[in-house]
């Protein structure tokens, strides 16, 4: 009947439009190639946003280990260093004084042979007395030996008459002013010095 076309026309006519938004909705909604494509790069650059900085922080934590185990490095030279000079500091100073004590005894036969010497009377040596001559030109042959045996041991004799005094060397028993001599000039030695080594600062010397 014509009621009946006619509201066959109208559903139709209705359904369309909701069809066509339903297909528009569904184009709508399925991935697009160039959407895809767009996420994928900005995953892939997250991710090397992520690596970039995951490398950078184990560079600087590999640079400040470079950097410790160099000053741990330089500092264990220092101290090599440091101990090999003191070593070489013991050795030397063993040398010196492991022989000062056979150096002070012979010092002590040096002053006997020189006093001896100075005690005889030289007009009797002048008078050829053989039992005094011979003994004398013995202890005088001996004090010469032993003084050409400690510059092998670089013990030093220091005879300073005529120079001037110097505290650190010289122990001065008067002052006495001295024709034709400046102030400060020794006039007299009492008795003779011996320094071990040339080397006066911080070794050992007997001022005599």
């Amino acid at each position: 009947s014509p009621s009946g076309w006619t509201l066959a026309v109208m559903v139709a006519w209705c359904v369309r439009p909701v069809r066509r938004n339903l297909l528009a909705l569904a184009f709508s909604l399925r991935p697009f190639p160039w959407l895809l494509c767009t996420a994928t790069k900005q995953k892939n650059n997250d991710q090397r946003l992520e690596e970039d900085m995951g490398h950078n922080e184990q560079k600087t934590e590999l640079e400040e280990q470079l950097r410790d185990t160099m000053k741990k490095y330089k500092r264990a030279l220092a101290d090599t260093e440091n101990l090999r000079q003191r070593s070489q500091k013991l050795v030397e100073e063993a040398k010196l004084y492991g022989i000062q004590g056979f150096c002070k005894d012979l010092l002590g036969v040096a002053d006997i042979l020189e006093k001896a010497t100075q005690s005889v009377p030289k007009e009797e040596i002048k008078d050829g007395d053989p039992h005094l001559k011979s003994p004398y030109k013995r202890l005088l042959l001996t004090k010469v030996q032993i003084q050409k045996v400690f510059p092998k041991h670089s013990l030093l004799k220091l005879d300073p008459l005529g120079a001037k005094f110097d505290p650190y060397e010289h122990e001065a028993l008067f002052h006495t002013p001295v024709e034709g001599k400046e102030p400060g000039t020794m006039a007299l030695v009492s008795k003779v010095g011996y320094r071990l080594h040339d080397t006066p600062s911080d070794l050992p010397w007997w001022g005599r």
